[in-house]
């Protein structure tokens, strides 16, 4: 009966956790600083009040951080798609692997000659800090829209960059068993090589077949559709890792092959995904807290030298190692600004910071301590300013709201004609009447949903921004109504950017 109470208990405390963390989204909502730092500060405040929270060990840390941040990957992912990654795949590639490195070199020589940590801590350090964290970007970024490249190259930037942190942190490892600078140089490269294409090729093949699995194999009952999704997610993860590859970079690319493909319960697979990736967000960031202690970093040297790379990182390093990277992207200045503004740190380089505390090294305690000062000025700083920062740049990020309610009809087959739109700003229909859109014979609006109510379609009828739309099309058309009501045209017989199938269309 002991051990049913104990577990019985562990459950309670576990779903308080749980509970407590979903209210504070009100509150970062309410003090416009990002839900993680609650996390992140509440887990450490708790691990000094009860010690015994701290005993959970470094392994342990380790894989359930890794067990989230493949769910966090796969849905970050299918928000983003193929189609929007393709727009901006170079700008994307650059900052998140050229830019890691030279993020990782800066860095270490700030730590060594400012602040003189021996050259290999330094660099591990560096290494460490290097990459945005897609569990920070997507958390912030996920209930906004921005419009232009920008958030897309922010999204795909921390989904592409974990492999190259990893790499350079096996690496210099490998130095402090006694590796050579050559030998390590050579390390740094065949890793990195290494893991990027294994998991590449895991990720594309991998997301090729779980497309074709989720249009083509039926499942005797709807709950089982985004279980196969996830299930896959982590096969493919353990694929590339078994083969020496980047698991998380496989399971990001098949996430993003699956976001623009049509299938069966498609919606509810998202959904599923979304909720689950909140929930690993929330048990990262109160996983990684606990291994931390708050009255202990206030006596160190930690706090200070963690907050002045902390604001060197922000406002030097990033900008001038991303502002050439990005040159000759199709940007504008205002949308470069904010990516130099966005490299948000969080879970992977805490992640990696436990690697520095496995290593042994001779103050890795004190770099793993600068590390968590370094993600919440991070957290607390970069991502309270991000809208801040997105008006001074010209660049519109608005929330958006949760759509509680529903309208619609489900078919045994995919509906062919049928597409819903939001219309969304800037879009040719924005303004203008059913009439002035000159629809012709092969495309018509036959719902329209304003702020939850139901429109009657007339010729007069003027559409708005956020209205949403119901399109039925001749399937054999060449016109494709994407680009009328969200600016974008998409691939034919694929639900574009602010669309999706029938089902669901309300307010």
């Amino acid at each position: 009966m002991d051990g049913i109470e104990s577990f019985g208990l562990t459950l309670l405390i576990a779903a308080l956790v749980v509970s407590v963390a979903l209210l504070s989204n009100r509150i970062s909502a309410a003090l416009k600083v990002p839900a993680p730092a609650f996390f992140l500060v509440a887990a450490a405040a708790a691990s000094d009040l009860v010690p015994s929270l701290r005993e959970v060990s470094l392994g342990v840390v380790e894989n359930v951080v890794t067990v989230a941040l493949v769910v966090i990957l796969f849905d970050g992912g299918m928000t983003i798609g193929v189609r929007k990654l393709r727009s901006v795949l170079g700008s994307v590639l650059s900052t998140g692997v050229f830019g890691t490195f030279l993020t990782a070199g800066a860095l270490a020589l700030a730590a060594h000659l400012l602040f003189g940590l021996p050259w290999l801590l330094a660099l591990l350090l560096g290494a460490a800090l290097a990459p945005t964290d897609p569990a920070v970007v997507f958390s912030v970024l996920g209930n906004r829209e921005i419009t232009g490249r920008a958030g897309t190259v922010i999204q795909g930037e921390s989904g592409a960059n974990d492999p190259v942190g990893i790499a350079l942190l096996l690496s210099l490892a490998g130095i402090a068993a006694g590796t050579g600078f050559g030998d390590a140089t050579l390390g740094v490269l065949g890793q990195f090589a290494l893991e990027m294409g294994i998991g590449a090729a895991v990720g594309l093949v991998g997301g090729w077949l779980l497309v074709q699995l989720v249009r083509r194999v039926e499942m005797p009952a709807e709950g089982l559709y985004p279980l196969r999704t996830l299930a896959v997610s982590f096969v493919l993860y353990g694929a590339a890792t078994v083969a020496h590859g980047s698991g998380f970079l496989a399971v990001f690319i098949a996430g993003v092959l699956v976001g623009d493909a049509a299938a069966p319960f498609k919606r509810e697979i998202e959904r599923f995904h979304s909720s689950l990736a909140s929930l690993a967000e929330i048990t990262t960031f109160v996983v990684l807290g606990l291994t931390v202690s708050l009255s202990a970093l206030v006596t160190t040297d930690a706090w200070w030298i963690g907050l002045a790379l902390a604001v060197l990182l922000t406002f030097v390093v990033r900008p001038l190692v991303v502002a050439p990277l990005l040159a000759a992207a199709r940007m504008s200045r205002g949308e470069r600004a904010f990516v130099m503004w966005s490299g948000l740190k969080g879970a992977v380089p805490i992640l990696l910071g436990t690697y520095i505390l496995a290593s042994d090294q001779g103050q890795d305690v004190l770099a793993y301590e600068i590390i968590f000062v370094v993600v919440l000025f991070s957290v607390v700083v970069q991502g309270g300013l991000l809208p801040v920062v997105a008006a001074r740049c010209g660049i519109t990020m608005r929330e958006l709201p949760p759509r509680p309610w529903a309208l619609g009809i489900r078919t045994d087959r995919e509906p062919e004609g049928a597409r819903r739109f939001r219309i969304t700003a800037g879009a040719p229909a924005a303004g203008r009447t059913v009439e002035e859109l000159h629809l012709g014979d092969d495309l018509w609006i036959s719902l329209v949903v304003r702020k939850g109510r139901q429109l009657r379609v007339r010729a007069d009828l003027t559409l708005g921004e956020d209205d949403e739309v119901l399109v039925l099309t001749d399937p054999d058309a060449e016109t494709d109504p994407a680009a009328l009501f969200t600016g974008r045209a998409s691939r034919r017989g694929v639900a574009g950017e602010g669309s999706e199938s029938p089902e669901g269309c309300a307010g």
